[in-house]
């Protein structure tokens, strides 16, 4: 009797260990980028954060949300399994180094300047000539190389480089339109410049991500977009949709 227990047990075992793990965690991770995505204590809230939250509640996934360094939450996305970073601009760089579930916003890249400053540029060409301040592996820094820009500055994260905006150690920064909106609002010191990228903004996956989990999450996401819940939870935190 106990050689055929044994033997039942060690063939559960490997039937689990063959098996697809569909009941493991999704890891979630982020940066500090209010109102899309910051902490209220140690709870991460946001207009993108209560997007990914209803999104896994739809579909009954367990999930974690983390927020880190943008560098650090967009390496864990591409190397760690069942991992996904948001909100991330979808363009051709990381086209394929991602499955992609979106858009969680469509986004209006623009440059901007700290009130009072010198700065005068009315298109990227002249903007080329000043200090553009972004941040490491954010994708405005790859969309200013790829426009020219000859003068980066890469700070460690979006904090410190509107930081050093403010107290003009850099002379422009990329900025999306919507926390441009907010931070005027909020009365900060800032002006808009010039446009400089339109693009979507969306869930990162690891490139192994489970192709039905993605179609799940993408058809949970549809679903909120078309019943309206993403223009109200824009609306929740002060954001000005786009034309």
């Amino acid at each position: 009797m106990r050689k055929l227990l044994l033997t039942v047990a060690i063939s559960l075992s490997s039937l689990s260990v063959l098996s697809p793990a569909r009941a493991e965690t999704i890891h979630f991770t982020t940066e500090e980028y209010p109102p899309f995505n910051y902490r209220d204590g140690k709870t991460p809230i946001g207009a993108t954060v209560e997007q990914v939250q209803k999104v896994m509640t739809d579909i009954g996934v367990d999930y974690t949300i983390d927020i880190m360094p943008w560098a650090r939450a967009y390496n864990q996305a591409l190397t760690e399994p069942l991992t996904c970073v948001f909100a991330t601009a979808h363009n051709d760089e990381r086209d394929k180094l991602f499955k992609w579930v979106q858009p969680l916003l469509i986004d209006r890249n623009i440059l901007i300047k700290h009130s009072g400053s010198t700065v005068t540029a009315a298109t990227i060409d002249e903007a080329k000539t000043y200090l553009v301040g972004t941040w490491r592996q954010d994708y405005t820094e790859s969309v200013l190389r790829r426009n020219n820009f000859p003068r980066i500055d890469v700070g460690s994260d979006f904090r410190a480089t509107l930081k050093k905006l403010m107290s003009d150690r850099v002379d422009l920064m990329p900025i999306s339109e919507f926390y441009f909106d907010k931070l005027k609002k909020d009365g900060n010191a800032v002006e808009k410049v010039t446009i400089l990228s339109q693009q979507p903004m969306g869930i990162a996956c690891q490139k192994d991500f489970p192709d039905d989990l993605q179609s799940r999450m993408q058809t949970a996401l549809d679903a909120l977009i078309a019943d309206g819940t993403q223009t109200r939870i824009f609306l929740k935190y002060g954001l000005r949709l786009g034309d």
